[in-house]
């Protein structure tokens, strides 16, 4: 099965695939790695977290298990299907607008790498705009070596290989990005655009969304950690005080 539905963005294989290219019934399986663990260590106990991107739930279900309350959001309605134990939310992340705010906002899946940077500036803004005050948003990058390393696989320990087969650049500093997952019983395939961030330029980002970097949460730097952007005394209210009021 092949769906083309959003520039760039295309997947293979059984089941339903999704505008940007992700199989339903692949990311169902995907185990939930490391993440659950990253959060749970960088965020209070309990807290509510926004999970924006959530796919199937293959990170939302360990987090609910963890004692989170968690609003999973996702485009596909297909995706959210699968969420269970969590609140879900079929809405485009870059249009959502909830009269509440959250303990912790998470912008995983690399995400924050769109091809589009007027998107990301929407995506990071999403974030900015369902934060709590004293709260956090937990963002995922790209590892400095994911366009580079190329090809490569890993052997996951639940019996399955992931490999991506090549990265082609597609001009204004985007890639096209080729994968492959292979498991005993089926075969998916999902090519995607991505930009390649330097930390500069992400937190350049961050700042233009009226966000700031608290901390880096992994040696490689692939989980952040960001917080509201202090204002500065001089413009507290919006307004900035003449060199007479200082």
């Amino acid at each position: 099965m092949e769906q083309k539905t959003r520039a760039g963005h295309t997947g293979t294989g059984p089941g339903a695939i999704t505008p940007d290219g992700c199989a339903v019934e692949l990311y169902a399986r995907l185990p939930a790695g490391q993440e659950p663990d990253i959060v749970a260590a960088a965020v209070p106990a309990g807290a509510r977290i926004l999970e924006l991107g959530s796919g199937a739930g293959r990170v939302t279900h360990a987090l609910v298990e963890r004692g989170f309350t968690v609003t999973a959001v996702d485009e596909s309605p297909e995706m959210l299907e699968r969420v269970r134990g969590a609140r879900t939310i079929c809405s485009p992340i870059e249009d959502l607008e909830l009269s509440e705010t959250f303990d912790v906002v998470m912008l995983a899946s690399f995400l924050v790498h769109t091809a589009d940077a007027g998107l990301r500036q929407r995506l990071l803004r999403t974030c900015a705009r369902h934060v709590a005050p004293g709260g956090c948003v937990l963002i995922q990058r790209e590892g400095e070596d994911f366009h580079t390393n190329v090809p490569r696989e890993r052997v996951d320990p639940a019996g399955f290989t992931v490999r991506i087969l090549a990265v082609e650049a597609v001009g204004d500093g985007v890639n096209e990005v080729h994968a492959e997952y292979v498991f005993p019983d089926a075969t998916w395939t999902q090519t995607f655009r991505s930009r390649p961030l330097t930390r500069g330029q992400f937190e350049e980002a961050l700042a233009q969304a009226g966000l700031e970097v608290d901390k880096y949460l992994t040696p490689d730097g692939i989980w952040v950690r960001a917080v509201p952007a202090a204002v500065p005394a001089d413009r507290e209210g919006g307004v900035e005080k003449d060199a007479g009021e200082r």
